[in-house]
């Protein structure tokens, strides 16, 4: 079985400025992996070049084997809120029915089945009670589980969420995870650009440690050894915590 996502050698530039240097990895089936860095390091640019949102210098990406223009109904992303347009004039079952038209043939619509689906979906990451309100009347993390929820109607098989954690609540941040931990044990594979470290180990069964090159690709426990972390943060850290993990300031 092919590996659930391939990115060889990419190279990709921001206004002129290379910001991601030859990059390869490859991410199995049924995992939750983490791509984590310092700010600047180029994780969300990485994923979007990966998921063909923006143009790559160079670099080839496979899904499951298969070209990524071969591949893009079985892939659900969540973009940060920060790239959502909230004073959008859309409810939010009407988010979630976005994620029903991949599977949808040409002109059509989402019909009764599709609806029910979708009801599900917000039933899965309790926003039910919530399907007519606008999405900008919603709380950050209620508005970060309507875009999960819209990422299971879509019935992928690879879930990429780019800093799906940041201002939202507690509760919300541990609906979250625990979907995402049940879609792993469904097989299917989870990619998360993440910023905070004392949760990474906890979180991710592997990390991507970027710094616009890879510094090192492994287990979780591995890659946050600080003889390792410390080649991407530099000097950016306070502490060790009492099981000598790295803390980051």
């Amino acid at each position: 079985m092919s590996d659930a996502l391939q990115v060889d050698q990419m190279y990709v530039s921001y206004q002129g400025n290379q910001v991601v240097k030859d990059v390869t990895f490859s991410v199995g089936n049924g995992t939750i992996v983490g791509i984590i860095g310092p700010n600047g390091a180029g994780k969300s640019t990485l994923m979007k070049a990966a998921l063909g949102l923006i143009p790559k210098d160079k670099g080839e990406v496979l899904v499951n084997g298969k070209p990524l223009k071969q591949s893009q109904k079985k892939i659900a992303y969540v973009p940060q809120r920060s790239d959502i347009d909230w004073d959008f004039p859309i409810t939010v079952i009407d988010v979630v029915l976005l994620g029903t038209y991949p599977t949808l043939g040409l002109f059509k619509r989402p019909g009764k089945s599709e609806r029910a689906w979708a009801a599900e979906c917000l039933k899965k990451v309790g926003m039910q009670n919530f399907a007519t309100r606008q999405i900008g009347e919603l709380s950050g993390g209620q508005q970060q589980r309507v875009f999960l929820a819209r990422a299971l109607a879509q019935k992928a098989e690879l879930f990429l969420l780019d800093e799906p954690f940041v201002g939202i609540d507690v509760a919300s941040e541990e609906t979250i995870i625990q979907i995402l931990r049940e879609l792993k044990r469904e097989g299917k594979t989870i990619i998360v650009v993440h910023h905070d470290l004392s949760k990474a180990e906890s979180y991710f069964d592997h990390l991507l440690l970027l710094n616009q090159e890879l510094i090192h690709f492994g287990t979780s426990s591995d890659v946050l050894k600080p003889e390792v972390i410390t080649k991407a943060y530099s000097n950016q850290f306070s502490f060790l915590n009492k099981s000598g993990q790295v803390n980051c300031t």
